[in-house]
């Protein structure tokens, strides 16, 4: 059996890092770096944002808290008795500056013994795992923290000895267990025997290699509010339990509960279970891991709120993968569009919708965190995603127009030009060297991939910003369509020069340039914007 030597409550030790308001610095105050889920909670409205540098343990973090912010608020059940509508509810605990600290009271007081990282029922993991887990074959720490590298497996983000490696505060683990629920990848974990039956295969985790999307608002209040999902009517929060709140653990070789409501919903849906060990002589420090798979057969339903949905071409919805290298802005349609249009069919985040009313009520609008991990399936790791927009769910849409919106227009005119650009220059590249797939090509792509991206992002917000605020998606808007077309194109038109410059000293490399530029105009594929 593996002994504890602290609980480490995470309702009182501090461990979530937290940005503060500058009303909040202005008080003089000492204001810790760190805070633990009550004071969190308690003084929301004073704190500007998580400050939490991996956005997958940033995006994990925020599911847990915005089912602690319903449960506080009274806000897991759509009718609380009192007659009053879910949303006015909603927006009177906004209007009164602060989450309820009654609520936050009489939660943490009932369920504080289920809020301990150690112990007989440690939060979000399975103690089981010290029986049905042999001891001699964990995990490890390397395993747990995401940003280091284990067993064989490439240092992509940290350098550590695997062989002796260094203890990890127990806030951080706590965080890394987060991570693991909600990102964890597939194939072979601890080896856990259940019913006599020994196995350590693992599914992967319901947000693995997705881009997770965010309302968030000047203070932390308003983004724990803007992401709470209004429960269906027949959600009741005697049923619809967060994963520490469960009264009995699950059978890991039954199917897994189904899904309840937002709570479940957004706390209980892992196919993983862990259990960390601690340092026996150190009450603040986790030396060790259990990581194995949480149920043998079935999987939970992969419909997160927060990602972008689209559809296969066999019918099959699957969420808008974290890519490092797409700007947030080129996502910007399928955020404020009911129905964007387009092959993939997208589907704007399902809480976009109810945080629609928070933001009508904000004098600034909610702006849009996006929070990924770009990954395969099981082993790879390759970077981290995040990107933060404008003020701007006052654009979005809220019933469906007529007609076809500037701002998805505005998003692919700008794709066009970068896809003719990179095009392009492969094409001179080719004309070039004479050969049909040079090994120059892609790095020639790359790097005018490398200057049109950011700029024309900066020409999208511009253009964005300039939109008639009363009638904000339609076609016209105040968009001049030609105008958007040449101010793509010149941005092309100086990636694709300044990429293709240093061969154009040359009678062969002048004439591929020249004859490849035509690319930028669609070329013989002429492609409609």
């Amino acid at each position: 059996m593996i002994l504890t030597v602290s609980a480490f409550p995470l309702d009182e030790t501090p461990w979530l890092p937290v940005l503060w308001t500058r009303s909040a610095r202005s008080t003089g105050e000492d204001l810790p770096p760190l805070v633990g889920l009550r004071t969190l909670l308690t003084r929301s409205h004073e704190i500007s944002a998580l400050a939490i540098a991996e956005p997958p343990a940033h995006s994990a973090v925020l599911r847990p808290l915005y089912a602690l912010t319903a449960r506080v608020c009274g806000l897991d059940e759509d009718d609380d008795g009192s007659g009053v509508d879910w949303s006015e509810r909603r927006l009177e605990i906004l209007d009164s500056g602060r989450l309820p600290a009654d609520g936050i009271a009489a939660y943490f007081d009932a369920w504080a013994h289920r809020l301990r990282l150690f112990g007989e029922r440690p939060w979000m993991q399975d103690p089981r795992l010290a029986d049905q887990c042999d001891p001699k074959r964990s995990a490890g720490i390397n395993k747990l923290v995401p940003t280091r590298p284990s067993g064989n497996n490439h240092a992509w983000f940290t350098h550590v000895q695997d062989g002796a490696p260094d203890p990890v505060p127990a806030g951080e683990a706590a965080l890394s267990v987060l991570t693991w629920h909600y990102y964890g990848p597939s194939g072979r974990g601890s080896a856990r025997t259940v019913g006599g039956t020994a196995s350590a295969s693992m599914k992967a985790g319901p947000l693995r290699g997705a881009l997770s999307y965010h309302p968030e608002g000047s203070t932390l209040l308003e983004t724990l509010l803007a992401g709470l999902l209004r429960p269906d009517p027949g959600v009741s929060r005697l049923n619809d339990r967060c994963m520490w709140e469960w009264e009995k653990l699950p059978d890991p070789d039954a199917p897994p509960p189904s899904v309840q409501g937002p709570c479940s919903r957004l706390t209980a849906v892992s196919q993983h279970a862990l259990l960390l060990v601690p340092d026996p002589n150190d009450e603040n420090v986790v030396t060790d891991a259990f990581i194995t798979w949480a149920y043998r057969d079935g999987r939970l339903p992969r419909d997160d709120p927060f990602l972008i949905w689209q559809t296969s071409q066999q019918g099959n919805p699957y969420p808008r993968a974290a890519d490092s290298k797409r700007a947030l802005w080129r996502d910007m349609d399928a955020l404020l569009l009911r129905n964007p249009g387009g092959t993939a069919q997208a589907r704007r985040p399902e809480v976009f919708s109810d945080a629609l009313e928070v933001s009508d009520a904000l004098d600034t609008p909610l702006a849009v965190r996006a929070l990924g991990f770009e990954q395969d399936g099981q082993a790879k790791d390759r970077q981290f995603v995040a990107g933060l927009t404008p003020p701007v769910l006052d654009r979005a849409e809220k019933a469906n127009p007529a007609t076809e919106p500037a701002v998805g227009w505005l998003r692919r005119t700008g794709e066009l030009y970068g896809r003719r650009v990179e095009y392009a220059v492969r094409r001179a590249c080719q004309l070039y060297t004479r050969e049909t797939r040079p090994r120059e090509a892609e790095n020639w792509a790359e790097r005018a991939a490398a200057l049109y991206w950011p700029r024309a992002e900066e020409e999208f917000w511009s253009r964005f910003d300039a939109l008639d605020l009363t009638g904000a998606l339609l076609v016209e808007a105040g968009l001049d369509r030609d105008a958007v077309r040449q101010a793509f194109l010149r941005i092309a038109e100086r990636a694709y020069m300044s990429v293709t410059e240093p061969v154009c000293h040359t009678q062969r490399g002048a004439r591929a340039v020249a004859d490849a530029r035509t690319e930028l105009h669609g070329g013989n594929r002429r492609t409609r914007s």
